[in-house]
Protein backbone atom coordinates (compact mmCIF):
# COMPACT_ATOMS: atom_id res chain seq x y z
CA UNK A 1 0.00 0.00 0.00
CA UNK A 2 1.53 3.53 -0.73
CA UNK A 3 2.38 5.66 1.85
CA UNK A 4 -0.67 7.82 2.81
CA UNK A 5 -0.02 12.12 3.29
CA UNK A 6 1.27 12.93 6.90
CA UNK A 7 -1.28 15.60 7.34
CA UNK A 8 -2.73 14.34 10.43
CA UNK A 9 -5.13 17.26 11.98
CA UNK A 10 -8.04 19.79 10.52
CA UNK A 11 -5.57 22.59 10.95
CA UNK A 12 -2.72 20.87 9.13
CA UNK A 13 -5.44 20.09 6.36
CA UNK A 14 -6.90 23.56 6.02
CA UNK A 15 -3.22 25.04 5.90
CA UNK A 16 -2.41 22.48 2.95
CA UNK A 17 -4.47 24.17 0.67
CA UNK A 18 -6.83 20.75 0.09
CA UNK A 19 -10.15 21.80 -1.18
CA UNK A 20 -12.76 18.60 -0.92
CA UNK A 21 -14.98 17.67 -4.07
CA UNK A 22 -17.74 15.09 -4.95
CA UNK A 23 -16.76 12.05 -6.03
CA UNK A 24 -18.41 12.97 -9.34
CA UNK A 25 -16.53 15.74 -9.46
CA UNK A 26 -13.70 14.12 -8.91
CA UNK A 27 -14.22 11.21 -11.15
CA UNK A 28 -14.91 13.06 -13.87
CA UNK A 29 -11.53 15.88 -13.41
CA UNK A 30 -9.66 12.41 -13.33
CA UNK A 31 -11.30 10.52 -16.68
CA UNK A 32 -10.62 14.15 -18.40
CA UNK A 33 -6.96 14.24 -17.41
CA UNK A 34 -6.62 10.40 -18.02
CA UNK A 35 -8.30 10.53 -21.61
CA UNK A 36 -6.07 13.76 -22.71
CA UNK A 37 -2.72 11.58 -21.29
CA UNK A 38 -4.50 8.76 -23.03
CA UNK A 39 -3.83 6.32 -19.86
CA UNK A 40 -5.82 3.06 -20.44
CA UNK A 41 -8.35 3.34 -18.15
CA UNK A 42 -9.92 -0.48 -18.32
CA UNK A 43 -6.53 -2.69 -18.70
CA UNK A 44 -7.93 -6.17 -19.59
CA UNK A 45 -11.31 -4.88 -21.06
CA UNK A 46 -11.44 -6.19 -24.65
CA UNK A 47 -13.48 -5.36 -27.54
CA UNK A 48 -15.39 -2.42 -25.61
CA UNK A 49 -13.30 0.75 -27.03
CA UNK A 50 -15.62 1.84 -29.59
CA UNK A 51 -19.14 0.71 -28.25
CA UNK A 52 -19.38 0.34 -24.08
CA UNK A 53 -16.34 2.56 -23.13
CA UNK A 54 -17.46 5.67 -24.66
CA UNK A 55 -21.00 5.65 -22.99
CA UNK A 56 -19.58 4.75 -19.65
CA UNK A 57 -17.11 8.06 -20.07
CA UNK A 58 -20.17 10.07 -20.93
CA UNK A 59 -22.12 8.71 -18.22
CA UNK A 60 -19.15 10.13 -15.77
CA UNK A 61 -18.63 13.16 -17.45
CA UNK A 62 -22.61 13.65 -16.96
CA UNK A 63 -22.15 12.23 -13.26
CA UNK A 64 -24.98 9.65 -13.92
CA UNK A 65 -25.81 6.56 -11.94
CA UNK A 66 -25.08 3.73 -14.06
CA UNK A 67 -26.38 0.24 -14.78
CA UNK A 68 -24.64 -2.44 -17.42
CA UNK A 69 -27.03 -4.40 -19.10
CA UNK A 70 -25.84 -7.84 -20.02
CA UNK A 71 -25.45 -11.26 -20.10
CA UNK A 72 -22.87 -13.48 -17.70
CA UNK A 73 -19.44 -13.30 -18.76
CA UNK A 74 -19.71 -9.41 -20.34
CA UNK A 75 -17.01 -7.82 -17.96
CA UNK A 76 -19.79 -5.80 -15.55
CA UNK A 77 -18.27 -6.16 -13.03
CA UNK A 78 -14.67 -6.03 -13.81
CA UNK A 79 -16.17 -2.48 -15.86
CA UNK A 80 -17.00 -1.15 -11.88
CA UNK A 81 -14.34 -2.31 -9.96
CA UNK A 82 -12.31 -0.34 -12.66
CA UNK A 83 -14.03 2.48 -12.18
CA UNK A 84 -12.26 2.86 -9.04
CA UNK A 85 -9.13 4.35 -10.59
CA UNK A 86 -10.98 7.36 -11.54
CA UNK A 87 -10.87 8.12 -7.60
CA UNK A 88 -8.21 10.02 -5.76
CA UNK A 89 -5.18 8.15 -4.47
CA UNK A 90 -6.01 9.23 -1.34
CA UNK A 91 -9.13 10.97 0.58
CA UNK A 92 -9.06 12.62 4.05
CA UNK A 93 -11.87 12.15 6.49
CA UNK A 94 -12.79 12.21 9.60
CA UNK A 95 -10.92 9.90 11.83
CA UNK A 96 -12.65 6.82 13.24
CA UNK A 97 -15.77 7.79 11.07
CA UNK A 98 -17.90 5.08 9.90
CA UNK A 99 -18.67 6.89 6.71
CA UNK A 100 -16.05 8.51 5.80
CA UNK A 101 -17.09 11.96 6.60
CA UNK A 102 -15.69 14.71 5.07
CA UNK A 103 -13.45 17.12 7.92
CA UNK A 104 -15.05 19.92 5.68
CA UNK A 105 -18.72 19.22 6.26
CA UNK A 106 -19.16 16.24 8.45
CA UNK A 107 -22.82 14.38 7.82
CA UNK A 108 -22.35 11.58 10.88
CA UNK A 109 -23.43 12.48 14.76
CA UNK A 110 -20.10 11.16 15.51
CA UNK A 111 -18.46 13.08 13.00
CA UNK A 112 -20.19 16.81 13.79
CA UNK A 113 -20.01 15.95 17.94
CA UNK A 114 -15.84 15.49 17.24
CA UNK A 115 -15.56 18.42 15.25
CA UNK A 116 -17.38 20.65 17.47
CA UNK A 117 -15.29 19.65 20.33
CA UNK A 118 -11.81 19.37 18.74
CA UNK A 119 -12.13 22.21 16.19
CA UNK A 120 -9.13 22.46 14.41
CA UNK A 121 -7.36 19.63 16.15
CA UNK A 122 -10.33 17.14 14.68
CA UNK A 123 -7.80 13.98 14.12
CA UNK A 124 -7.69 13.26 10.11
CA UNK A 125 -7.05 9.61 8.87
CA UNK A 126 -6.77 9.19 4.98
CA UNK A 127 -8.33 6.31 3.09
CA UNK A 128 -7.05 5.52 -0.19
CA UNK A 129 -9.39 4.39 -2.98
CA UNK A 130 -9.54 0.55 -2.83
CA UNK A 131 -11.08 0.92 -0.14
CA UNK A 132 -13.74 3.67 -1.13
CA UNK A 133 -15.44 0.55 -3.33
CA UNK A 134 -18.09 -1.54 -2.10
CA UNK A 135 -20.13 -4.17 -3.67
CA UNK A 136 -23.35 -6.42 -2.95
CA UNK A 137 -24.40 -9.34 -4.98
CA UNK A 138 -28.06 -8.78 -4.85
CA UNK A 139 -30.33 -11.82 -3.19
CA UNK A 140 -33.48 -12.48 -2.52
CA UNK A 141 -32.52 -12.63 1.04
CA UNK A 142 -30.56 -9.15 0.80
CA UNK A 143 -32.64 -6.77 3.71
CA UNK A 144 -32.45 -2.91 4.22
CA UNK A 145 -29.68 -3.59 7.24
CA UNK A 146 -27.12 -5.11 4.97
CA UNK A 147 -27.33 -2.09 2.36
CA UNK A 148 -28.84 0.96 4.65
CA UNK A 149 -28.26 0.06 7.89
CA UNK A 150 -30.61 -0.71 11.30
CA UNK A 151 -30.81 0.03 14.70
CA UNK A 152 -28.07 -1.40 16.44
CA UNK A 153 -29.51 -3.51 19.58
CA UNK A 154 -26.57 -3.68 21.83
CA UNK A 155 -26.39 0.23 21.28
CA UNK A 156 -29.80 0.21 22.72
CA UNK A 157 -28.98 -2.22 25.54
CA UNK A 158 -25.91 0.03 26.59
CA UNK A 159 -28.54 2.36 27.63
CA UNK A 160 -29.02 4.82 24.71
CA UNK A 161 -31.82 6.34 23.88
CA UNK A 162 -34.10 4.88 20.95
CA UNK A 163 -34.28 8.71 19.56
CA UNK A 164 -30.81 8.86 19.44
CA UNK A 165 -29.01 8.56 16.47
CA UNK A 166 -26.29 7.21 17.85
CA UNK A 167 -28.37 3.69 18.06
CA UNK A 168 -27.94 3.48 13.98
CA UNK A 169 -25.51 0.96 12.52
CA UNK A 170 -24.80 2.11 9.27
CA UNK A 171 -24.87 -0.82 6.02
CA UNK A 172 -22.94 -0.65 2.99
CA UNK A 173 -24.06 2.29 1.32
CA UNK A 174 -23.45 4.23 3.74
CA UNK A 175 -20.04 2.88 4.52
CA UNK A 176 -19.16 3.70 0.57
CA UNK A 177 -20.25 7.78 1.33
CA UNK A 178 -17.73 9.70 -1.17
CA UNK A 179 -17.12 6.52 -2.96
CA UNK A 180 -18.63 3.66 -5.46
CA UNK A 181 -21.32 1.41 -4.51
CA UNK A 182 -21.98 -1.68 -6.82
CA UNK A 183 -24.90 -4.05 -6.64
CA UNK A 184 -25.02 -6.91 -8.81
CA UNK A 185 -28.01 -8.70 -9.94
CA UNK A 186 -30.21 -5.92 -8.95
CA UNK A 187 -33.53 -7.69 -10.24
CA UNK A 188 -33.11 -10.33 -7.69
CA UNK A 189 -33.49 -7.61 -5.03
CA UNK A 190 -36.81 -7.93 -3.13
CA UNK A 191 -39.46 -5.14 -4.04
CA UNK A 192 -39.25 -3.94 -1.05
CA UNK A 193 -35.42 -3.69 -0.63
CA UNK A 194 -35.85 -1.99 -3.97
CA UNK A 195 -38.19 0.64 -2.66
CA UNK A 196 -35.22 1.31 0.25
CA UNK A 197 -32.73 2.33 -2.58
CA UNK A 198 -35.57 5.52 -4.19
CA UNK A 199 -34.55 7.65 -1.61
CA UNK A 200 -30.32 7.33 -1.91
CA UNK A 201 -30.54 7.50 -5.96
CA UNK A 202 -32.43 10.95 -5.94
CA UNK A 203 -32.77 12.78 -2.57
CA UNK A 204 -29.65 10.98 -1.60
CA UNK A 205 -30.79 10.48 2.05
CA UNK A 206 -31.60 7.34 3.86
CA UNK A 207 -34.65 5.80 6.42
CA UNK A 208 -33.69 3.81 9.00
CA UNK A 209 -37.14 2.52 10.96
CA UNK A 210 -38.63 5.35 12.73
CA UNK A 211 -35.55 7.48 11.58
CA UNK A 212 -35.55 9.62 9.01
CA UNK A 213 -31.66 10.72 8.79
CA UNK A 214 -30.90 13.38 6.38
CA UNK A 215 -27.69 12.14 5.15
CA UNK A 216 -26.04 13.92 1.70
CA UNK A 217 -24.61 10.52 0.91
CA UNK A 218 -22.35 11.63 -1.81
CA UNK A 219 -22.48 8.34 -3.65
CA UNK A 220 -21.60 6.97 -7.45
CA UNK A 221 -24.31 4.16 -7.75
CA UNK A 222 -23.35 1.58 -9.95
CA UNK A 223 -25.59 -1.26 -10.92
CA UNK A 224 -25.83 -4.48 -12.86
CA UNK A 225 -28.22 -6.66 -14.29
CA UNK A 226 -29.34 -9.49 -17.12
CA UNK A 227 -31.62 -7.62 -19.76
CA UNK A 228 -34.13 -9.76 -19.76
CA UNK A 229 -34.81 -9.96 -15.71
CA UNK A 230 -34.19 -6.24 -16.06
CA UNK A 231 -36.99 -5.73 -18.44
CA UNK A 232 -38.92 -8.28 -16.78
CA UNK A 233 -42.30 -6.70 -15.70
CA UNK A 234 -42.45 -7.38 -12.32
CA UNK A 235 -38.52 -7.99 -11.33
CA UNK A 236 -37.79 -4.33 -11.06
CA UNK A 237 -39.97 -1.26 -10.04
CA UNK A 238 -40.57 1.33 -12.71
CA UNK A 239 -39.24 4.40 -10.35
CA UNK A 240 -35.93 2.99 -9.95
CA UNK A 241 -35.33 2.06 -12.97
CA UNK A 242 -36.31 5.61 -13.79
CA UNK A 243 -33.46 7.18 -11.16
CA UNK A 244 -30.52 5.60 -13.37
CA UNK A 245 -28.76 8.08 -15.25
CA UNK A 246 -27.33 5.39 -17.85
CA UNK A 247 -27.88 2.37 -19.04
CA UNK A 248 -25.45 0.84 -20.57
CA UNK A 249 -25.98 -2.24 -22.90
CA UNK A 250 -22.46 -4.68 -22.75
CA UNK A 251 -21.89 -7.31 -25.40
CA UNK A 252 -20.06 -10.61 -26.23
CA UNK A 253 -16.66 -10.37 -28.22
CA UNK A 254 -17.86 -9.66 -31.80
CA UNK A 255 -14.76 -10.83 -33.50
CA UNK A 256 -11.88 -13.70 -32.83
CA UNK A 257 -9.66 -12.24 -32.44
CA UNK A 258 -10.97 -10.08 -28.97
CA UNK A 259 -12.39 -13.59 -27.81
CA UNK A 260 -8.72 -15.56 -28.33
CA UNK A 261 -7.14 -11.88 -27.12
CA UNK A 262 -9.33 -12.62 -23.70
CA UNK A 263 -9.01 -15.84 -23.99
CA UNK A 264 -5.56 -16.19 -23.63
CA UNK A 265 -5.28 -12.95 -20.88
CA UNK A 266 -7.64 -15.11 -18.68
CA UNK A 267 -6.65 -18.68 -18.70
CA UNK A 268 -4.66 -20.48 -16.23
CA UNK A 269 -0.94 -20.84 -17.70
CA UNK A 270 -0.28 -23.75 -15.98
CA UNK A 271 2.98 -25.87 -16.97
CA UNK A 272 4.47 -29.41 -16.22
CA UNK A 273 7.83 -29.52 -15.81
CA UNK A 274 10.07 -30.77 -18.67
CA UNK A 275 6.65 -30.32 -20.97
CA UNK A 276 6.67 -27.28 -23.48
CA UNK A 277 3.09 -26.04 -24.43
CA UNK A 278 2.59 -24.73 -27.77
CA UNK A 279 -0.95 -23.96 -28.88
CA UNK A 280 -0.85 -23.46 -32.51
CA UNK A 281 -2.93 -20.31 -34.27
CA UNK A 282 -6.15 -22.57 -35.76
CA UNK A 283 -6.57 -24.44 -32.37
CA UNK A 284 -6.94 -20.99 -30.35
CA UNK A 285 -9.69 -19.84 -33.64
CA UNK A 286 -11.53 -23.06 -33.14
CA UNK A 287 -11.82 -23.14 -29.33
CA UNK A 288 -13.23 -19.44 -29.81
CA UNK A 289 -14.65 -20.20 -32.73
CA UNK A 290 -17.18 -22.47 -30.81
CA UNK A 291 -18.16 -19.96 -28.67
CA UNK A 292 -19.22 -17.72 -31.41
CA UNK A 293 -21.07 -20.98 -32.99
CA UNK A 294 -22.64 -21.48 -29.61
CA UNK A 295 -24.43 -17.52 -29.25
CA UNK A 296 -25.67 -18.56 -32.52
CA UNK A 297 -27.12 -21.76 -32.62
CA UNK A 298 -30.76 -21.98 -32.02
CA UNK A 299 -30.19 -25.55 -30.12
CA UNK A 300 -28.43 -23.12 -26.60
CA UNK A 301 -30.71 -20.93 -24.73
CA UNK A 302 -29.42 -17.19 -25.80
CA UNK A 303 -31.78 -15.89 -22.94
CA UNK A 304 -29.41 -17.24 -20.37
CA UNK A 305 -26.08 -16.25 -22.71
CA UNK A 306 -22.73 -18.16 -23.59
CA UNK A 307 -19.73 -16.52 -21.56
CA UNK A 308 -16.43 -16.05 -22.36
CA UNK A 309 -15.68 -18.31 -19.52
CA UNK A 310 -16.35 -20.89 -21.33
CA UNK A 311 -14.19 -19.81 -23.85
CA UNK A 312 -11.44 -20.03 -21.26
CA UNK A 313 -12.64 -23.09 -19.60
CA UNK A 314 -12.57 -25.24 -23.07
CA UNK A 315 -8.52 -23.63 -23.79
CA UNK A 316 -7.81 -24.95 -20.16
CA UNK A 317 -8.96 -28.07 -21.18
CA UNK A 318 -7.72 -28.66 -24.60
CA UNK A 319 -4.38 -28.07 -22.97
CA UNK A 320 -4.65 -29.88 -20.06
CA UNK A 321 -5.89 -33.04 -22.50
CA UNK A 322 -2.18 -32.11 -24.95
CA UNK A 323 -0.09 -31.74 -21.89
CA UNK A 324 -1.79 -35.46 -20.02
CA UNK A 325 -0.99 -37.13 -23.68
CA UNK A 326 2.97 -35.91 -23.41
CA UNK A 327 3.17 -37.21 -20.03
CA UNK A 328 1.63 -40.30 -21.37
CA UNK A 329 3.62 -41.02 -24.20
CA UNK A 330 6.63 -39.19 -22.64
CA UNK A 331 7.08 -36.55 -25.48
CA UNK A 332 8.41 -32.66 -24.38
CA UNK A 333 6.49 -31.26 -26.42
CA UNK A 334 2.54 -30.50 -25.95
CA UNK A 335 0.25 -29.36 -29.20
CA UNK A 336 -3.43 -29.34 -28.66
CA UNK A 337 -5.31 -31.63 -31.72
CA UNK A 338 -8.60 -31.94 -32.81
CA UNK A 339 -8.77 -35.50 -31.39
CA UNK A 340 -8.46 -33.68 -27.62
CA UNK A 341 -11.56 -31.89 -28.48
CA UNK A 342 -13.77 -34.26 -26.54
CA UNK A 343 -11.97 -33.46 -23.36
CA UNK A 344 -13.61 -29.95 -23.40
CA UNK A 345 -17.12 -31.61 -23.36
CA UNK A 346 -17.05 -31.23 -19.66
CA UNK A 347 -16.40 -27.29 -19.80
CA UNK A 348 -18.17 -26.39 -22.46
CA UNK A 349 -21.46 -28.25 -21.46
CA UNK A 350 -21.34 -27.08 -17.54
CA UNK A 351 -21.73 -23.72 -19.31
CA UNK A 352 -24.36 -24.21 -21.91
CA UNK A 353 -28.28 -24.09 -20.82
CA UNK A 354 -29.92 -25.97 -24.01
CA UNK A 355 -33.28 -25.46 -25.46
CA UNK A 356 -34.61 -29.16 -25.78
CA UNK A 357 -33.58 -31.92 -23.78
CA UNK A 358 -33.71 -35.90 -24.64
CA UNK A 359 -31.38 -38.66 -24.13
CA UNK A 360 -28.27 -38.08 -25.99
CA UNK A 361 -29.50 -34.63 -26.93
CA UNK A 362 -26.37 -32.97 -25.31
CA UNK A 363 -23.41 -35.10 -26.91
CA UNK A 364 -25.28 -33.87 -30.32
CA UNK A 365 -25.50 -30.77 -29.89
CA UNK A 366 -21.48 -30.72 -28.50
CA UNK A 367 -20.62 -32.57 -31.88
CA UNK A 368 -22.45 -29.84 -34.06
CA UNK A 369 -20.93 -26.98 -32.10
CA UNK A 370 -17.73 -28.23 -32.55
CA UNK A 371 -18.34 -29.51 -36.26
CA UNK A 372 -19.22 -26.10 -37.29
CA UNK A 373 -16.44 -24.16 -35.34
CA UNK A 374 -13.79 -26.84 -37.18
CA UNK A 375 -15.10 -26.01 -40.49
CA UNK A 376 -15.36 -22.36 -39.95
CA UNK A 377 -11.82 -22.42 -39.14
CA UNK A 378 -10.72 -24.50 -41.96
CA UNK A 379 -12.25 -22.55 -44.48
CA UNK A 380 -10.16 -19.31 -43.07
CA UNK A 381 -7.09 -21.15 -42.98
CA UNK A 382 -6.71 -23.33 -45.56
CA UNK A 383 -7.98 -23.54 -49.37
CA UNK A 384 -9.33 -27.45 -50.16
CA UNK A 385 -8.46 -27.41 -53.51
CA UNK A 386 -4.81 -27.90 -52.34
CA UNK A 387 -5.28 -31.02 -51.07
CA UNK A 388 -6.57 -32.77 -54.19
CA UNK A 389 -3.29 -34.95 -54.31
CA UNK A 390 -3.75 -35.53 -50.96
CA UNK A 391 -7.81 -36.93 -51.56
CA UNK A 392 -6.44 -39.25 -54.23
CA UNK A 393 -3.75 -40.75 -51.85
CA UNK A 394 -6.89 -41.50 -49.94
CA UNK A 395 -8.90 -42.94 -52.73
CA UNK A 396 -6.13 -45.14 -53.50
CA UNK A 397 -6.80 -46.79 -50.28
CA UNK A 398 -5.12 -44.39 -47.61
CA UNK A 399 -6.57 -44.18 -43.95
CA UNK A 400 -5.06 -42.27 -40.83
CA UNK A 401 -6.06 -43.12 -37.44
CA UNK A 402 -6.03 -40.49 -35.04
CA UNK A 403 -6.09 -40.51 -31.42
CA UNK A 404 -6.03 -38.27 -28.29
CA UNK A 405 -2.98 -40.61 -26.84
CA UNK A 406 -0.93 -41.53 -30.21
CA UNK A 407 1.94 -40.68 -30.50
CA UNK A 408 3.20 -38.05 -32.89
CA UNK A 409 5.49 -39.90 -34.98
CA UNK A 410 2.25 -42.08 -35.88
CA UNK A 411 1.17 -39.55 -38.33
CA UNK A 412 4.25 -38.74 -39.99
CA UNK A 413 4.77 -42.71 -41.08
CA UNK A 414 1.05 -42.32 -41.97
CA UNK A 415 1.18 -39.44 -44.05
CA UNK A 416 5.04 -39.27 -45.63
CA UNK A 417 4.27 -39.98 -48.98
CA UNK A 418 1.51 -37.27 -49.69
CA UNK A 419 4.27 -34.44 -50.38
CA UNK A 420 1.70 -31.73 -50.98
CA UNK A 421 0.17 -31.77 -47.29
CA UNK A 422 3.41 -30.86 -46.28
CA UNK A 423 2.96 -27.25 -48.02
CA UNK A 424 -0.87 -27.04 -46.73
CA UNK A 425 0.77 -28.23 -43.45
CA UNK A 426 3.53 -25.12 -43.84
CA UNK A 427 0.86 -22.61 -44.75
CA UNK A 428 -0.51 -22.94 -41.17
CA UNK A 429 2.18 -21.82 -39.61
CA UNK A 430 3.40 -24.50 -37.74
CA UNK A 431 6.42 -25.88 -36.73
CA UNK A 432 8.49 -28.61 -37.99
CA UNK A 433 8.30 -31.03 -34.87
CA UNK A 434 6.03 -33.97 -35.06
CA UNK A 435 3.68 -33.08 -32.08
CA UNK A 436 2.92 -30.06 -33.96
CA UNK A 437 2.81 -31.52 -37.36
CA UNK A 438 0.49 -34.28 -35.78
CA UNK A 439 -1.97 -31.61 -34.56
CA UNK A 440 -1.72 -29.92 -38.44
CA UNK A 441 -2.66 -33.39 -40.00
CA UNK A 442 -5.35 -34.05 -37.88
CA UNK A 443 -6.96 -30.38 -38.67
CA UNK A 444 -6.73 -30.70 -42.25
CA UNK A 445 -8.46 -34.47 -41.91
CA UNK A 446 -11.05 -33.02 -39.51
CA UNK A 447 -11.78 -29.79 -42.13
CA UNK A 448 -11.96 -32.28 -45.08
CA UNK A 449 -14.61 -34.60 -43.27
CA UNK A 450 -16.42 -31.28 -42.04
CA UNK A 451 -16.46 -30.27 -45.69
CA UNK A 452 -17.58 -33.88 -46.31
CA UNK A 453 -14.40 -34.85 -48.42
CA UNK A 454 -13.37 -37.57 -46.18
CA UNK A 455 -15.41 -40.01 -44.06
CA UNK A 456 -14.42 -40.85 -40.34
CA UNK A 457 -15.41 -43.84 -38.11
CA UNK A 458 -14.56 -43.60 -34.69
CA UNK A 459 -14.44 -47.34 -32.40
CA UNK A 460 -14.86 -48.22 -28.75
CA UNK A 461 -12.43 -46.59 -27.76
CA UNK A 462 -12.34 -43.16 -29.28
CA UNK A 463 -10.28 -43.62 -32.33
CA UNK A 464 -11.04 -42.05 -35.18
CA UNK A 465 -10.02 -43.35 -38.69
CA UNK A 466 -10.17 -41.20 -41.57
CA UNK A 467 -10.78 -42.33 -45.26
CA UNK A 468 -13.08 -42.38 -47.71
Amino acid sequence: MPTPPTVSTLRELKASGYTPRSVRDEMRANLIAAMREERQLFPGIRGYDDTVLPELQNAILAGHDVIFLGERGQAKTRLARGLVALLDEWLPVVAGSEINDDPFAPVSHFAKELVAEKGDDTPIAWVHRDRRFAEKLATPDTTVADLIGEVDPIKVAEGRYLSNEEILSFGLIPRTNRGIFNLNELPDLAERIQVGLLNILEERDIQIRGFTVRLPLDVFFVASANPEDYTNRGRIITPLKDRFGSQIQTHYPRTIEHEIDITEQERDAFAADGIEVIFPDYMREVVAEISHTARRSPDVSQRSGVSVRMTVANAEALLANAQRRSVLTGEKLAVPRISDLPAIRPATMGKLELETFGEGRDDQVFDRLVGEAVRTVFLRSVDPSRLEMLLLAFDNGLTVTASDQASSFNYITQISAVDELREVVQSLGTGSSPAELASAVEFILEGLHQMRKLSRRVNDVGEVTYGR
